[in-house]
């Protein structure tokens, strides 16, 4: 995401994809680590200018919950596997991890950061219950480059869509929108549990407790209760 950051301040177009065999400094919400295996995941940083080309498309959450959505789309088309979508950036095959996105502004480009868990057949004891690959889910390996060519224009087509559609088949792709009991990670030491009830227009996550109180999720981590 550092050296897309960097392309895109020196005049990078849309589009323009940063990827790597390994990390050794991924990191996650909070400033956690990525765990990434050499030569297993897909893992890249793609340009996008939405501001530039569509105004009302300079949303943040909108564009997080595109990518998840192109995302999906893309490794239904690769290998037949359907992932749950959790609000706003992960992608769950059953109750376990496969992918993470990560988004940031950087002057008027979005910088996005996608790593996807493809032909790992283990996890490090810490993780190892709470992620998962496509190739654990398949029972077979997939090509990365073969997901990465149909990921990029899906990643086009989803972000090209107007903010209404992507709220729409964002809540009727995710089982996390709307009824499913949630804590949600406000800050590393603060918890709010409830229950999800839908999505703002702005693309955030409404939870309510169990006093009946709505709250406005604009960022944590969501985790079932």
């Amino acid at each position: 995401m550092h050296d897309a950051a960097k392309l895109a301040a020196a005049g990078a177009p849309s589009g323009t994809v940063v990827g790597a065999d390994e990390q050794t400094a991924g990191l996650g919400r909070f400033g956690r680590r990525w765990h990434s295996e050499p030569d297993a995941g897909l893992y890249f940083s793609v340009v996008l200018r939405p501001i530039e080309n569509r105004p009302q498309a300079g949303n943040l959450p909108h564009i997080t919950l595109a990518l998840g959505l192109a995302v999906r789309e893309a490794i239904i088309d690769s290998t037949g596997v359907v992932c749950d979508l959790r609000w706003p950036n992960d992608l769950l095959i059953g109750d376990r991890k496969c992918a993470g996105i990560l988004t940031q502004l950087e002057n008027r480009a979005v910088i996005a950061g996608i790593g996807i868990n493809v032909n790992q057949s283990e996890f490090p004891v810490d993780i190892a219950e709470i992620a998962t690959s496509l190739r654990l889910a398949a029972g077979r390996s997939h090509s990365r480059e073969q997901l990465l060519i149909r990921l990029l224009p899906a990643i086009d087509e989803w972000s090209a869509l107007d903010s209404p559609s992507i709220l729409r088949v964002f809540a009727e792709s995710s089982s996390y929108v709307r009824g499913r009991r949630v804590a949600v990670e406000i800050a590393e030491d603060d918890l709010l549990t409830g229950t999800t009830a839908g999505l703002t227009p702005d693309g955030y996550l409404i939870v309510r407790d169990d006093r009946g109180k709505e709250h406005t999720i604009i960022a944590g981590g969501v985790r079932p209760a």
